[in-house]
């Protein structure tokens, strides 16, 4: 016989339910748990359980001293670490999947020589991919890569391992750059990410080192309505 589901389930699906039938908007206030433990027959400390997992999955935040809301639960990525984009999205209970538009090498015009601290016309690896959760694009992906350092990176089956899993597994990650914009993108890249050309995009140029070496430089561009950025500095005390 199998067992019944964890009491704090039954919350969990409640709470789900509302969030997702939109009876709970974002911003929306949940019960306290001390209502949700009465109204469910259970302890506190498992309506708290229930809570603290649909926090940590990004479908509520708590806020000290007001309560427990429902988020905006668009992509969301981290200014401070370069996180693999596959395990971002599986994190927040959805899958990932991605098109592979280009792979190959070509020759460094003047603006990847200069980001990529390569020489005109030396030979560098180029992909560029669009990234889906659920199947709806949440990032186009254009990344030039220093062949010196990940020599195999053309052959990597991207459906398999995204382009950021591959540069970590090769070059562990010591310092990175963002520069962040909002743009307007053309015709091509905007039917790739599914959206209207003239809806503006979040652009994110992206350098990473690995110890003194430069080994990627991307442009990366996100729906402006379906994604975010986040950026928190903790200060030591």
């Amino acid at each position: 016989m199998s067992r019944p589901p964890p009491r704090y389930k039954a919350i969990e699906a409640f709470l789900l339910e509302r969030i997702h039938s939109g009876a709970y908007p974002v911003n929306h206030q949940i019960p306290p748990e001390e209502q949700l433990a009465r109204d469910f027959g259970v302890s506190r400390m498992t309506a708290n359980k229930a809570i603290r997992d649909l926090v940590q999955q990004g479908y509520l935040s708590r806020q000290a001293g007001l309560g427990t809301f429902v988020c905006d639960r668009k992509a969301e990525s981290s200014l401070h670490e370069v996180l693999n984009i596959a395990g971002e999205v599986r994190a927040r209970g959805h899958h990932y999947s991605n098109r592979v538009l280009l792979s190959e090498a070509r020759a460094a015009d003047d603006e990847v020589a200069l980001r990529l601290g390569v020489r005109l016309g030396s030979e560098v690896f180029h992909s560029v991919l669009v990234h889906c959760e659920d199947g709806v694009p949440i990032q186009y992906e254009d990344r030039f890569v220093n062949p010196r350092w990940v020599p195999h990176y053309l052959s990597t089956d991207f459906s398999q391992h995204t382009p950021n899993e591959v540069l970590v597994a090769s070059c562990p990650i010591s310092d990175v750059e963002h520069v962040v914009e909002a743009v307007l993108v053309d015709a091509g890249i905007a039917q790739a990410l599914d959206m209207p050309a003239q809806q503006p995009c979040l652009s994110v140029i992206r350098r990473t080192w690995s110890q003194e070496h430069l080994i990627s430089y991307a442009r990366l561009l996100h729906p402006g309505d379906r994604y975010k950025l986040r950026s928190t500095h903790l200060q030591r005390r």
